[in-house]
């Protein structure tokens, strides 16, 4: 198990108005956002856009497409990542975290970052020697049951998965594997979070290590963000990091086809309940606390209000951005730069965009729609120019 090596803090999040917007000034019909500048500047005083950020990127949650986001938000403003060395874009996961898998780091070419966003496993003493004092540290959870079956397909050819006939069998015969297991196949999000992930509903000491998991996380991260509520996510990511709606507007990314999404009966989801239990109680906990924040810190009006203006804004990008106004499957991409990763039975969509762009327009979309490689690697060679790094194919998520 993970030691809890963590000073207590508060972790209230703060109500705050929104900052001057940022982002898309297109004269090609982005938006105007000539109001909304003028009341954020009325307002500038309120609070200060956050820059120091510490993402937790946890697997199958959507955490690519908030990667997205803050690559976007960094690369537009010149902000350092804490990128992985070794020309890779997860930080040797999934081993704990260490200062020297960061590039640039036993060089001494960087003393500390701005944004740290790919995978690891989680361990803040060391993250702290990296990110400043003052850094924002959230993840997002999904529910454990939608989230082993993607799992399952995703990482179908690795480890204990490639083993089994189906989900159904590795559940009812997981213990037959038990020296097979992987991080992947058992509490993934306890492991990513740093602590121990053997637990199963049987473990006597359950209710001791899922209060300690829970508390040591509070500790750790002023916000967990959920999957299955990401617009209204993105709207308290908004509030808590004093960022305008155009920093956390996006396209989904790294979303499977329906063709390779398998249906589930409640026996299975129960069975899954049971053998990633730490998960699940990690899961029915910030599931509550996150609908305390919405309802203290936003209000349901509020947010609603700013949901629909979130949509508002998706749907004007979708119309610019998109051909055909949606994902497509991937033998229907056209642009190999922006060609998501395919990983075991999973069937990855991506995006055409429209035809005739003008080049400020097609940069601006094409940063939307980038998968996580080509993302990473164009910041590498942004931020270490002079090694030209190339990121390899390396699975992720």
């Amino acid at each position: 198990c993970r030691p809890l090596l963590l000073r207590r803090r508060s972790l209230g999040i703060i109500l705050i108005l929104p900052p001057p917007a940022h982002g898309f000034q297109l004269k090609d019909g982005f938006a105007d956002y000539k109001s909304q500048n003028e009341e954020a500047g009325r307002l500038k005083k309120a609070c200060q856009p956050k820059s120091h950020i510490v993402f937790l990127k946890t697997h199958k949650t959507a955490s690519s497409t908030i990667q997205n986001i803050l690559y976007r938000y960094g690369e537009s403003r010149g902000l350092t990542f804490a990128l992985p060395r070794n020309k890779h874009n997860q930080l040797s996961y999934p081993r704990y975290f260490d200062t020297h898998f960061v590039n640039g780091v036993e060089s001494k070419l960087f003393l500390t970052f701005d944004i740290l966003c790919n995978h690891m496993r989680f361990r803040k003493p060391e993250v702290k020697k990296l990110m400043p004092q003052d850094s924002f540290y959230f993840s997002i959870l999904r529910n454990p049951v939608a989230m082993m079956e993607s799992m399952y397909i995703y990482y179908k050819g690795l480890g204990v998965f490639i083993k089994t006939k189906s989900l159904e069998d590795f559940l009812d015969n997981g213990q037959n594997y038990v020296s097979l297991l992987n991080n992947y196949a058992h509490n993934n999000l306890a492991f990513d979070f740093g602590f121990d992930n053997t637990a199963t509903a049987d473990t006597p000491d359950l209710e001791t290590i899922v209060n300690e998991v829970i508390t040591g996380i509070e500790q750790d991260f002023h916000l967990i963000l959920i999957t299955e509520y990401f617009d209204e996510s993105m709207i308290l990511l908004k509030h808590a990091l004093c960022w305008s709606l155009q920093d956390v507007v996006s396209f989904k990314l790294n979303s499977r086809h329906d063709q390779s999404r398998k249906s589930m009966s409640q026996i299975t989801a129960e069975k899954i309940k049971r053998w990633n239990v730490l998960d699940w109680r990690i899961y029915e906990h910030f599931n509550a606390t996150f609908w305390h924040k919405v309802r203290s810190l936003v209000g349901e009006e509020e947010m609603k209000r700013e949901v629909s203006q979130l949509k508002e804004l998706q749907a004007k990008l979708t119309s610019i951005c998109l051909e055909g106004g949606e994902a497509v499957n991937p033998r229907l991409i056209r642009d190999e730069a922006v060609m998501p990763f395919q990983s075991g039975t999973a069937v990855i969509q991506g995006y055409n965009l429209n035809r005739n762009l003008d080049i400020q327009t097609k940069t601006k979309c094409q940063r939307l729609i980038m998968p996580e490689l080509q993302h990473t690697k164009l910041l590498y060679e942004k931020q270490f120019p002079e090694t030209g790094l190339k990121v390899v194919n390396k699975r992720r998520r």
